[in-house]
């Protein structure tokens, strides 16, 4: 007896005791997570019709993917129509049409990305920069109104200030002796057009998030700068940006995600047959080929590839982010 004693009272030593000391805490560290889970439980409350939504509108349908792989039919269904295997992707591939609308979905966003990204840095670096109050959410507030404006309106307004006949900017031309120019029915115009006007629907909006990481700056870094001597734009360059390209280069990776989603709605309620060989964009494509023509799984294939491409290029730019940033800047 004394000496099971002895082996009951001895220390338990090796792989036995260290999957135990394992167990215990990964059962305390479960264990807070669920304590700090249930005292944040009103936020995650908050969170569930986010959740719902994302599950239903953009989880769930994924599986209409299956659709680019099989040879679709109303009377059979998703399920009971017969596979096709990469029969859609090879016409994808080998249509003169495809390779056009991806070169200027390509162009057109490239233009955006390098264009339109650092408008709204540098509208909240000067709206920043604005101490009377009043001035300041007269511009913010201005500036945001276009966000809030569908394409089918603004699309609208677009037409009648470019209008040759009674356009402002026609105007202007013939005033200084110039010819009126159909800005939207001129191939070499119409992807100006699209960049400028896409600058003027966004610009307030995407401010919003640098204005944020701006205010967020502590105040003592500013008041050190100005005691040493440093003028606005010093310390616009040596603090201001420093601390903002955090934001600035998440920002950017997730742009590059959409480099091929150049902006359906704008397009679609701009553009015309006129200009289909520079503005017709893979969104569009799949929109006529899909939904007037009735080719789903054509249109399917087309739309799986684009985000693939999307995918591809986060991935990259997250890698490039990580490796040159040391992992401070990249999303993961």
């Amino acid at each position: 007896m004394q000496n099971i004693e002895k082996v009951d009272s001895l220390e338990i030593k090796g792989p036995i005791a260290k999957s135990k000391t394992t167990q215990r805490l990964s059962v305390s560290r479960n264990n807070k997570l669920l304590k700090q889970m249930f005292k944040m439980r009103y936020y995650y409350l908050l969170l569930l019709p986010v959740l719902v939504y994302f599950i239903l509108f953009h989880y769930i349908p994924m599986y209409g993917i299956t659709l680019a792989f099989k040879d679709y039919s109303f009377s059979l269904g998703i399920l009971k129509s017969p596979w096709a295997g990469f029969k859609y992707f090879d016409r994808l591939f080998s249509s003169p049409t495809f390779h056009e609308v991806v070169r200027n979905t390509v162009i057109i966003s490239f233009y955006k990305i390098v264009i339109s990204f650092p408008v709204p840095i540098i509208f909240a670096l000067l709206l920043n920069e604005i101490y009377h109050k009043k001035i300041k959410r007269a511009v913010q507030t201005i500036s945001y109104l276009p966000h809030f404006i569908s394409w089918v309106i603004l699309s609208g307004i677009i037409m009648e200030v470019l209008s040759p006949a009674r356009g402002v900017v026609n105007y202007i031309i013939t005033l200084f002796g110039g010819d009126p120019i159909h800005f939207l029915a001129e191939p070499k115009y119409f992807r100006s057009v699209l960049v400028i006007t896409h600058i003027w629907q966004t610009m307030g909006w995407n401010s919003i998030v640098y204005l944020a990481a701006i205010s967020s700056i502590s105040t003592e870094q500013f008041d050190s700068a100005y005691i040493d001597g440093a003028n606005r734009f010093q310390i616009i360059r040596y603090i201001t940006i420093p601390s903002i390209a955090s934001v600035i280069t998440v920002l950017f990776i997730l742009g590059l995600g959409n480099i091929l989603n150049a902006g359906f709605d704008q397009i679609i309620n701009l553009y015309n047959p006129v200009v289909y060989n520079v503005a017709d964009i893979l969104d569009t494509y799949v929109y006529r080929v899909g939904l007037v023509n009735f080719e789903y799984s054509y249109s399917t294939a087309a739309n799986l590839f684009k985000n693939a491409i999307g995918f591809a290029f986060v991935l990259t730019a997250n890698f490039i982010a990580r490796h040159i940033g040391e992992g401070e800047n990249a999303l993961w």
